[in-house]
């Protein structure tokens, strides 16, 4: 396998940035470390025709495997817990009046990953709201292969270790080799679709709330606070955003009002 170049890094890193926001412009030894294996499987034997075939389009279908490897899809149950927290004590009774009429949530999983944090969130939502409630949750992401793991989710025991026990009785099956699942009422909860951010952000309803954890540590400062932008357009007035603890928008860069550490309110009348 030949190097990679300084001016396939460049290209490459570039075309990453502009289409997918994640900024690996000083990651080139990353880059060449991570695909390394993953060329070779494919049959290249440089770096040079690889890049050629990302960025004229030919090979569409090495886009998401690629981004996985060089990205962490990282992520467990009740992660950053002062969040959820947070949404039982503040969001979810904002939300029951808020929609006593229509009984109609909007939630968004952003970079969902594995699904783990939609699952989560589903849960809360399903102790909080009766069967008259939709509390379907829209959880997206840029890999089709964490959005499979998502839809047909796997989970060893020790995996489960932050469950509640009342959880797991209720929400979880376990299989006859001794693995779980999530039960059918929370994965019909939970829907998946793949989504880039750096897309304009058009669905049906605007959002109650807006999860988007630990996903915008790949973005240089400028994308970061062009997606808060845009996640602000598409928040309810009174709604909320929850970004990773690791995360930070430049507070006299956005709209939104600062809660408190990595929870962020579109506030009523703006």
């Amino acid at each position: 396998m030949t190097a990679l170049t300084d001016q396939d890094f460049q290209r490459l890193s570039a075309y990453i940035q502009t289409n997918y926001g994640i900024n690996l412009s000083k990651k080139q030894q990353l880059i060449t470390s991570r695909l390394h294996s993953f060329l070779e499987e494919d049959g290249y034997h440089d770096f040079h025709a690889f890049v050629d075939d990302i960025i004229s389009g030919r090979r569409p279908d090495l886009i998401s495997p690629m981004l996985d490897h060089l990205t962490t899809n990282y992520t467990y149950f009740l992660r950053e817990e002062a969040h959820f927290q947070f949404l039982t004590d503040k969001v979810i009774p904002w939300m029951k009046q808020n929609h006593r009429y229509d009984k109609c949530l909007a939630i968004w999983s952003a970079g969902c990953s594995s699904g783990e944090e939609a699952y989560t969130i589903s849960m809360f939502l399903k102790d909080a709201f009766d069967s008259t409630w939709d509390t379907r949750i829209l959880a997206t992401d840029i890999s089709r292969d964490v959005l499979a793991q998502a839809a047909n989710p796997v989970y060893n025991i020790n995996q489960l270790q932050n469950i509640p026990p009342a959880w797991m009785k209720k929400y979880f099956v376990k299989k006859p080799n001794g693995t779980y699942t999530v039960s059918e009422e929370i994965r019909k909860n939970v829907i998946l679709r793949p989504f880039n951010l750096m897309n304009d952000i058009h669905f049906k309803r605007n959002f109650d709330l807006i999860f988007c954890r630990n996903v915008m540590i790949y973005f240089d400062q400028a994308t970061r606070d062009q997606l808060v932008e845009r996640f602000y357009d598409v928040t309810v007035p009174g709604g909320y955003l929850f970004i990773g603890h690791s995360e930070g928008i430049q507070k006299d860069h956005t709209r939104y009002h600062y809660i408190q550490p990595a929870i962020y309110q579109r506030r009523i009348g703006s």
